[in-house]
């Protein structure tokens, strides 16, 4: 069994900018887009390439919020009605599959332990050996060729209470 889980992001943070003017999003650092017949904007709520024209915030966010040197932040995907998913145990969103992804293990203080980065149909094998490391919290998984946070890998058995992974 696989010892980790990927998530997306809590959708609710998010739900109430689709209500708002593109002027006011625009003042936040925030633009509205729909989604194209290629892909290339991939929600990072429900970790899915949104459909053809489907609505879509591209906007600033804060993806380690903690008090460390690795602190960070970028432009991330959010589709209008996306909800949060939380994926079983070792399933990788064909998303990743489709992508070269940078995978960034950190410790329980969020200092940075390990980076690499493979072709997203590895992702699976080297979360694998990433999480076989006790010292590995988790991992942030990133989209290599354009630096964006993609979702966070994270311990089944640290988490399995609060998400309800098994």
């Amino acid at each position: 069994m696989n010892a980790w889980y990927l998530s997306g992001l809590d959708h609710r943070p998010f739900q109430h900018l689709f209500e708002q003017s593109d002027r006011a999003l625009a003042a936040q650092g925030i633009l509205r887009r729909w989604a194209g017949d290629r892909g290339g904007h991939p929600c990072r709520v429900s970790l899915a390439d949104p459909p053809s024209g489907a609505e879509l915030l591209l906007l600033p966010h804060t993806h380690l919020a903690t008090h460390s040197p690795y602190r960070a932040s970028g432009p991330i995907f959010v589709q209008r009605g996306a909800t949060r998913c939380v994926l079983p145990a070792g399933v990788v969103p064909p998303y990743v599959e489709r992508r070269l992804i940078s995978l960034r293990a950190y410790d329980a203080d969020a200092l940075m332990i390990s980076g690499q980065v493979c072709p997203g149909n590895e992702v699976g094998v080297q979360l694998d050996v990433l999480f076989a490391d006790p010292a590995v919290a988790f991992v942030q998984l990133h989209n290599a060729g354009h630096g964006c946070f993609s979702c966070q890998a994270d311990r089944v058995d640290q988490d399995a209470l609060t998400h309800g992974v098994a």
